[in-house]
């Protein structure tokens, strides 16, 4: 079984009436490639280095998949409806699948 695929973002949003259209279309977007919170929001401590308002992990089927949604024409567009009204950072990163402590 491959490892999952995840995207990691740290956003800060400076007009949230903006930023509302591009999280409600990512709900579709995702589902097509088989995404899902893991992490959107909610509570946190920042103990170390940099950190921002709002962190999400998305998990997917498999690296390819979560590589191959960001690449989509519908996320691509829809970056463009972000981008005015937030700062954002994001990986999109292969899961562990190895020997566990």
């Amino acid at each position: 079984m491959a490892a999952k695929g995840y995207w990691i973002g740290r956003v800060d949003v400076h007009n949230d009436d903006g930023y509302k259209p591009y999280a409600a279309a990512n709900l579709a977007i995702f589902k097509k490639f088989g995404g899902r919170y893991v992490v959107r929001g909610g509570k946190f401590t920042g103990v170390e280095g940099q950190s921002r308002a709002r962190n999400v992990v998305i998990e997917f089927p498999d690296y390819e998949a979560a590589l191959a949604c960001y690449n989509s024409p519908e996320y691509q567009a829809n970056i463009k409806v972000r981008q005015p009204h937030s700062i954002a950072d994001l990986i999109v990163i292969e899961g562990y699948d190895g020997p566990q402590p």
